[in-house]
């Protein structure tokens, strides 16, 4: 096991796991799932096919489903139906941090008002590392 250098070995954590991302084609039925499942509740109304579902305690991590069309839905391997969102409130050092662990880059073009950065965990698998202060 590669532990990156030593700022990424030494750096202390100041990542979460902020939300758990759900692709999906049946959308309102994910939604109306999750919430009778987990007792969540949406951190605002659904907005054409995306919502946040929050643990009202604030204790769990926020589920997100994202409306795909089902011809537009990868298949398994192209793009994770699933995969975390980490937030934190110092993204450039937790990038690099993550990098320094064994992280790569996921290279795509970003918009001016993403907060997010794209990465791939040794075994391949995407995450995104969000920039979120430390409340939900």
């Amino acid at each position: 096991m590669t532990t990156g250098s030593s700022f990424a070995a030494h750096h202390r954590a100041n990542v979460r796991v902020g939300s758990i991302l759900i692709r999906c084609v049946r959308f309102d039925d994910l939604v109306a799932f999750w919430q009778a499942a987990l007792g969540y509740v949406p951190r605002e109304p659904p907005d054409d096919g995306w919502v946040v579902l929050t643990d009202p305690s604030g204790t769990g991590p926020n589920i997100s489903l994202d409306r795909v069309a089902e011809d537009r839905l990868p298949p398994l391997g192209d793009l994770s139906r699933v995969h975390l969102d980490l937030y934190t409130s110092d993204q450039p050092a937790e990038v690099e941090r993550l990098l320094g662990l064994g992280a790569t880059r996921y290279w795509r073009e970003y918009g001016p008002h993403e907060d997010f950065v794209v990465l791939v965990d040794p075994d391949g698998n995407r995450f995104c590392v969000i920039d979120k202060p430390d409340e939900s």
